[in-house]
């Protein structure tokens, strides 16, 4: 089953059919903790709109009202490396090193839901960064109980070249405006999702591919529980809270994002989330 928020208000897809729900509060639609079996009950009451051909003639926006973003870092083998690479002369390389075999997670605020990007809305890369990269991450949907309930694509974009002068540099790397991209809906199951679900990117120039790859989050060397149990130690999402988990996919240190570079980000079965640089 698929939530898509519209400018009109959420749309249930569940079969290729389309449903409108009578509540219009975002925040409090999706934060409840038994989230696919309650929106089951709800279509059985409500008429189909059409089907997804319907849906394609609605504005679909980033699947977030008024929560937090946050993320994890160095979850993946090749997150590490990279890392250690940008920041060798700085000095810092082994820091990254050690989150990565460290018990505690490395966790950090990503963004306010005005810096999110929808689909098909630009990302930003920031003027003072020489190095620019998008990094493509399954996000998870958190309730404020603690609850995973869904699922939704990620872009974390990421100002290499700042990070990498000094690890102290992160917040200024990682949160700015149109930093995050998220959607193109909820992916609401009954059970969680596959480790063998792929994530596959594809960063297109003037029509050329200028970097691809794909990976599955069963790479990953946390698992999602962990991540959510020590996101929720000492702090409160009362709306609920996105956390993208970490990437596999770094593109080789010689490319830097430009102005008009269309990144196209897929993970089935949640869909392809497509944001083009400003």
């Amino acid at each position: 089953m698929k939530l898509y928020k519209t400018s009109e208000g959420p749309v249930i897809l569940h079969e290729d059919r389309c449903y409108i729900p009578a509540e219009k509060d975002w925040d409090h639609f999706i934060n409840r903790d038994n989230l696919f079996n309650e929106l089951i009950s709800e279509i059985n009451n409500l008429q189909s709109q059409g089907g997804s051909d319907w849906l394609s003639r609605k504005k679909i926006l980033a699947p977030i009202g008024t929560q937090e973003v946050w993320a994890a870092g160095v979850t993946y083998l090749r997150s590490k490396t990279a890392r250690m690479e940008e920041s060798r002369e700085s000095g810092a390389a082994t820091f990254y090193d050690k989150v990565y075999e460290a018990e505690r997670p490395e966790l950090f605020f990503k963004a306010t839901a005005h810096r999110v990007s929808g689909p098909d809305e630009p990302v930003n890369i920031r003027k003072d960064s020489s190095w620019n990269v998008p990094e493509p991450e399954l996000t998870l949907f958190i309730t404020s109980k603690g609850n995973i309930v869904g699922y939704t694509i990620g872009n974390d974009m990421s100002s290499r070249s700042i990070e990498g002068e000094n690890p102290l540099y992160l917040p200024q790397a990682k949160v700015y405006d149109r930093s995050a991209a998220m959607g193109p809906c909820l992916f609401i199951s009954s059970k969680p999702i596959s480790p063998s679900t792929e994530i596959a990117i594809q960063i297109f120039r003037n029509e050329n591919v200028m970097y691809e790859g794909r990976t599955t989050i069963s790479q990953m060397k946390r698992n999602h529980s962990e991540l959510v149990e020590y996101l929720l130690r000492e702090c409160s999402f009362p709306q609920g809270v996105f956390l993208m988990t970490g990437t596999c996919l770094v593109p080789e240190n010689n490319f830097t994002l430009h102005s008009g570079d269309e990144i196209q980000i897929l993970i089935e079965p949640i869909g392809k989330l497509v944001n083009r640089v400003s």
